[in-house]
């Protein structure tokens, strides 16, 4: 990232998964696009990832989670978060950043507290249908807050008048899988794209194979397979797609998600905020199974969205068989203008700006410094 004496700074602190520091990517790009210098404040979980983030340096910040079934996180967590304000205070003091934008995670919380404490501007992004627990924990101190869908904060007035619906920022490589038109396939090989966030989900490999078994073989002959399983699951899944005959890729991660989303007729998938914003930047029909034990129901309020713009099929996990799912999939392979229809529909509740939008925001409040 090339660096000058007059450029802003700006701190983009994220949570350690992909889905706080993908969106985090996205605007640190389109920022650096803009000439300005980007740093990134995590924790632990993300220095496998900050070697590719486009950041200047990667700030390790302490904060910890609160979580309902340890309860001694209700003593550590609070400790840690505030060991962290005061860290990551004494690291501000010496950047003199511009300011400072959360994506969420309680690894945000440090930096941008202590950034709001010393008088920086500084911003959340909500990506999520619902503010989520960090970001509701900031909300009264930042100065802005950019939202993925509208409506997130119109329960409550005085943080709406803080909200601007900027849209989910989505990775270069999702912009450039969205120029591929959507062809639906009424013949030939039917791509089915399966995965449950970054690290895969169990309930993809309990019921997309068995539903597979279940489909006609006309149908099944058809189908193009591939699918992100952990690593416990990878043998049984590839055992199952062996035995009944279907071409299936089988892995842990792929690295070129964007573009096999792309070459997708249909997406099978849990609603994190980010595989939502990428499906519906991409404009591929979905079957959305949100992770049912989130505080926050966070998932479901995203599945809910795509739902309701009629591209994607939100079902709840418990209603998720694989026999209602090969139901699903038969139906969905023999009415090829459905898909096409359902891809529109994503792709109009998509947008490929998000990330530009949020920059101009953040640049905005940069230059009041």
């Amino acid at each position: 990232m090339s660096e000058n004496a007059s450029a802003p700074l700006v701190v983009v602190a994220a949570g350690g998964t992909g889905g706080h520091l993908f969106p985090a990517e996205a605007l640190s790009v389109a920022l650096a696009q803009r000439g300005a210098i980007v740093d990134l404040a995590t924790d632990e979980r993300a220095t496998r990832y900050g070697a590719a983030f486009p950041a200047r340096e990667t700030h390790v910040i302490p904060s910890a989670t609160l979580r309902k079934d340890d309860p001694r996180t209700y003593v550590t967590a609070p400790l840690s978060i505030v060991r962290g304000v005061l860290q990551a205070r004494g690291l501000l003091q010496q950047l003199r950043p511009a300011a400072v934008v959360g994506f969420g995670g309680y690894p945000t919380v440090p930096p941008v507290l202590a950034a709001a404490w010393l008088g920086v501007p500084t911003l959340i992004h909500e990506q999520n249908g619902v503010l989520g627990r960090a970001n509701r924990m900031l909300a009264p101190f930042v100065r802005a807050i950019a939202t993925g869908f509208p409506g997130v904060l119109d329960a409550q007035p005085k943080l709406a008048a803080k909200a601007v619906v900027t849209g989910n920022p989505v990775r270069p490589a999702v912009v450039a899988a969205s120029k591929t038109p959507y062809a639906p396939p009424a013949t030939g090989p039917f791509n089915l794209v399966v995965f449950g966030g970054s690290q895969g989900a169990r309930v993809m490999a309990d019921v997309v194979p068995s539903a597979v078994e279940l489909l006609p073989a006309n149908v099944r002959e058809r189908l193009a397979i591939v699918q992100q399983a952990r690593e416990e699951d990878l043998m049984r899944v590839r055992e199952t797609y062996a035995r009944v005959s279907v071409t299936a890729e089988v892995a842990p991660f792929f690295t070129d998600m964007p573009a096999r989303i792309a070459a997708g007729h249909l997406v099978v998938s849990r609603a994190g905020a980010s595989t939502v914003a990428e499906l519906a930047a991409i404009g591929r029909p979905g079957i959305l199974v949100p992770l049912p034990h989130a505080l926050d129901q966070d998932q479901a309020a995203n599945a809910a969205v795509l739902g309701k713009a009629g591209g994607a099929i939100p079902v709840r996990q418990a209603e998720f068989t694989p026999k209602w799912l090969a139901g699903e999939i038969a139906r969905l392979v023999s009415e090829p203008q459905r898909l096409a229809s359902m891809a529109d529909a994503a792709r109009s509740a998509g947008a490929t700006d998000a990330a530009d939008r949020l920059s101009d925001l953040v640049l905005h409040f940069a230059a009041r410094r």
